[in-house]
């Protein structure tokens, strides 16, 4: 009952506090700008990781199918390694790839360099270097994978980086309310076309600042890690449990904020971005 009465009083807050969002009744229309991989097809990809698309390729301005809205970057998928296997060396042109390990463990091996996978872990595979995942443990090694496509004139690192997410500090901000940000990967480590990677968390009972996303070269992205959270998007409350990704409407006038209900749990994303004008420094 206080939750629901504390979620009633959020929305209204946010609604007064929300610019002013089009007067269409979205309901269907937000559809394919949330996608959850548990709900779709698998398969083999061809270094041996099992997949599941979450967005994929589209028009983020006038979807035709649920997820495809990506523009910059070029899929994102969840993957997961079997128990004691391993992957078949795979060498990526024209584009790089970044993981970031939901659960198990296992190694990355590229360019005579081994390193160890575990929770939290994120890893930047680039263009033009062969890799192979392995898994000796008993559990599946799960992953979430993003790709972005390399550009003209593009020099791509020559070794895999790996970030602990475990061990970064936070940051926060007043500009979003309540976000609790760690930031892993910037353009300045060697990103092509993303311009940050990131977990966001929010405490219980917290709200962030509801904003439209003004530019339409603009592509970011949030996926539930744990707990389930609540999206609100131009008038509608959606609720976001762990592996469901939304795409802000990049319209310039539909707000979106984040609302953690749970009186006693955090929420945690995984956030990436593609903002041609932003500059951002190296993590630290």
């Amino acid at each position: 009952m206080v939750r629901g009465v504390l979620l009633a009083l959020s929305a209204s807050a946010l609604l007064a506090a929300a610019p002013a969002a089009s007067s269409q009744t979205y309901g269907a229309q937000l559809d394919p700008y949330f996608s959850d991989w548990h709900t779709t097809p698998a398969h083999i990809a061809d270094g041996g990781l099992r997949e599941q698309a979450i967005l994929t390729r589209g028009d983020a301005l006038a979807p035709t199918a649920k997820g495809a809205v990506l523009r910059f970057t070029t899929s994102f998928q969840h993957a997961i390694l079997a128990p004691h296997t391993s992957t078949s060396p795979v060498r990526l042109s024209g584009k790089q790839q970044i993981y970031f390990v939901e659960s198990g463990e296992g190694t990355a091996t590229a360019g005579g360099q081994t390193v160890r996978l575990s929770p939290n872990v994120a890893l930047l595979i680039p263009a033009d270097l062969e890799f192979i995942f392995g898994n000796s443990a008993a559990q599946p090694l799960a992953m979430y994978m993003i790709e972005e496509p390399t550009i003209p004139g593009f020099h791509p690192n020559t070794a895999i980086l790996l970030r602990n997410e475990n061990e970064l500090p936070f940051s926060t901000t007043d500009r979003q309310w309540s976000y609790m940000v760690k930031t892993i990967f910037v353009a300045a480590d060697g990103l092509a076309t993303l311009d940050n990677v990131s977990t966001v968390s929010l405490d219980p009972l917290t709200v962030s600042r509801p904003q439209p996303t003004e530019a339409s070269d603009t592509e970011t992205v949030w996926t539930a890690l744990h707990g389930t959270g609540i999206a609100f998007v131009s008038n509608q409350l959606r609720r976001q449990p762990p592996g469901t990704a939304f795409l802000e409407v990049p319209d310039g006038k539909t707000p979106h904020s984040i609302i953690n209900p749970n009186e006693e749990e955090q929420i945690r994303f995984l956030y990436f971005t593609h903002q041609p004008a932003v500059k951002s420094k190296p993590a630290r």
